[in-house]
């Protein structure tokens, strides 16, 4: 699979392309700016973008609006962001707007390889990976909302682990219960958030998104 990354930071991005390598990526081109970037994803068409969320020239949305239009006009290509700090909304802007292929961790994750490795492939298999700080932020912030305040916290959990792209095994496994236990879990979030009898994968999309709209 080819990738490509923007990231303005020249130390970071060795590091990356290293980190890409392992995972069984071929890194096609490494950029510092959005500009480049949307040159890079139009002449190699990568599996993957792995892109920095603040970028030159203005170190502010840059890497989060050149994803947008990556996926608006390459579709096969999931995008992976990347940023400093929490920023949900960048997360919930991008998150909202597509409902397979994306990515939103801190930088710090990298440090964890294996981990970060896997929400590479999960990401460019068409997964989500959510960051759990933006997870836990989120959470905080729809307290109380409807229809989320009918879910209990254990439904909450499960759901928070479900944004941050986690398996129905993976979600047994954090929280040390059945797999059984988790999929009971996941029908009552269903009916909770009034999504309908659909494909189970399409479910977990709208109910991700559920948790996401209006953070």
């Amino acid at each position: 699979m080819r990738a490509v990354i923007a990231e303005d930071s020249v130390l970071l991005r060795v590091g990356l392309v290293k980190v890409l390598e392992m995972a069984g990526f071929e890194v096609a081109a490494e950029t510092g700016d959005a500009e480049a970037l949307l040159a890079a994803v139009g002449e190699h068409r990568p599996q993957l973008a792995l892109v920095d969320v603040r970028m030159p020239p203005g170190f502010t949305d840059e890497g989060v609006r050149a994803a947008l239009m990556i996926r608006r006009q390459w579709p096969d290509t999931a995008v992976l962001l990347l940023s400093q700090y929490v920023e949900e909304r960048y997360a919930a802007d991008l998150l909202t707007a597509q409902t397979g292929g994306i990515g939103y961790l801190l930088k710090q994750r990298v440090a964890d390889v294996e981990e970060f490795m896997d929400a590479l492939k999960r990401v460019a298999a068409g997964g989500t990976a959510l960051d759990p700080q933006v997870v836990a932020q989120l959470l905080l912030r729809r307290r109380g909302a409807d229809p989320l305040e009918r879910l209990t916290p254990r439904e909450r959990e499960v759901l928070a682990l479900m944004a941050e792209g986690r398996s129905n095994a993976g979600i047994a496994g954090q929280l040390v219960v059945s797999e059984s236990a988790v999929a009971k879990h996941i029908n009552n979030i269903f009916a909770k958030l009034d999504l309908g009898q659909a494909d189970a994968d399409h479910r977990r999309v709208l109910a991700v998104l559920r948790f996401l709209d209006g953070a």
